[in-house]
């Protein structure tokens, strides 16, 4: 027997459960298809940013500061259980070219109205005492927060679930059911599932999902690693980066990449980082990243030289080549929605995303334009296109011609 819901969610991520928890909130009855178990992927494999200091102007600034005032205001009640901080960021620059791209930088995020102070010597040492003595300067980003990523996942799935919705685990999506060239629901080892539209949420697999139902998006992925120290005294106190750490986020480079991240956790440990490479899905352990790391948080931070590495993990995030996520309806299948590809920023992207595709699906006007993030954009101008889908039927609605988804950041 087919189960019938208003939205079937592919992915149980960080970016699945904000869907969820979004849809549910907008009176939609959820369906949440897991290939696995639950924040297994990308979500458990990173740190948990919320970043505007590292967004150069355009759409994902956009998306990021529409996203931050999610997770600091309408979920704010709810910023205990994923330990929301509003830690801040600092950008650091070691030279005087650096220095002048940095300051020129910030300054035109000024003008789109982020909040960034232009820190010289002595007003970095004073926040960050143990920085490197190479630092000529900084911008300070007061608005860069954190959460524990699989908590947020899991405390938005569950906040979902209390609402109405349904999680299906160990539920591979093997195809889709179609009422003639539209979606219309899943086919999985645990049954058929049906739904007006049906969200890809499923990080790096979301280019495969899409390609089985006709719908391909170019979301790849970029494996990167994470050092996490002993536990210490307070030693970092902010979200500590290199300037180059900016330009390798919007780098297309194949090859290694690596620019030194360093921030303290409530725990007392050091999550360092990091690192970027597309080498598909192959998760061997790169000790030329991990030394490459090492050496450049050591020349960020001084004393990281004499702390102990406890452990090390990695991930693979979803990248798409323009560097920009897919969000939105798909009119190649209409009935399908893709919420992926939002690489090292999903974290903070998430509450964001979960939510303008609830709205988008509600008929409303979403909170920011997603013409930027249209999913067909990468697709032949010449290949035939089938009209995009318009906002599903409002909650309730009859569903009887429907035929045929870092290790975490240290919390202990």
């Amino acid at each position: 027997m087919t189960r019938t819901s208003d939205i079937i969610v592919i992915g149980a991520g960080i970016i699945g459960a904000a869907t969820a928890y979004f849809a549910t909130r907008a009176g939609f009855t959820v369906t949440v298809i897991e290939r696995d178990l639950p924040a297994g992927g990308t979500s458990s494999r990173c740190e948990g940013n919320i970043l505007v200091s590292d967004k150069e102007l355009g759409p994902e600034l956009e998306l990021t500061r529409f996203s931050l005032d999610l997770w600091s205001g309408e979920l704010a009640e709810h910023g205990h259980l994923w330990e929301f901080e509003r830690k801040g960021g600092i950008i650091v620059a070691s030279k005087e070219t650096s220095l002048t791209s940095l300051d020129r930088f910030s300054s035109s995020q000024r003008q789109f109205g982020i909040r960034t102070e232009r820190l010289d010597e002595a007003a970095l040492r004073e926040l960050e005492p143990n920085v490197t003595d190479r630092a000529l300067g900084a911008a300070f980003y007061p608005d860069d927060s954190q959460v524990q990523p699989v908590l947020a996942a899991s405390h938005l799935l569950r906040l979902a679930r209390e609402a109405g919705a349904e999680l299906v685990v160990r539920a591979p999506v093997t195809g889709f059911l179609r009422d003639g060239d539209r979606v219309t629901g899943v086919r999985t080892p645990r049954g058929d599932f049906s739904a007006a539209n049906v969200v890809n949420a499923t990080g790096t697999w979301a280019g495969p999902i899409g390609e089985l139902a006709g719908a391909p998006v170019p979301v790849l992925p970029r494996r990167g690693f994470v050092m996490v120290t002993e536990r210490l005294p307070p030693m970092v106190h902010h979200k500590v980066y290199a300037a180059e750490y900016v330009d390798n986020v919007g780098s297309s480079d194949a090859g290694l990449q690596a620019s030194p991240v360093v921030e303290g956790t409530p725990a007392g440990t050091i999550l360092i980082g990091s690192s970027r490479e597309r080498v598909g899905f192959d998760s061997t352990v790169s000790t030329e990243a991990l030394r490459t790391i090492a050496r450049n948080a050591v020349a960020l931070f001084p004393f990281l030289e004499r702390t102990r590495i406890l452990r090390h993990y990695h991930g693979f995030r979803p990248y798409c080549p323009d560097h920009l996520p897919v969000i939105g309806p798909d009119p190649r299948a209409p009935g399908l929605w893709h919420a992926a590809g939002h690489e090292g920023a999903g974290i903070g992207l998430a509450a964001g995303t979960g939510k303008l595709i609830a709205q988008a699906l509600a008929g409303e006007e979403p909170g920011v334009p997603l013409a930027p993030f249209r999913p067909e954009r990468f697709a032949d101008a010449a290949a035939p296109a089938h009209g995009a889908p318009g906002p599903i039927a409002p909650p309730g609605a009859d569903h009887a011609n429907d035929q045929d988804t870092a290790a975490t950041k240290e919390s202990a």
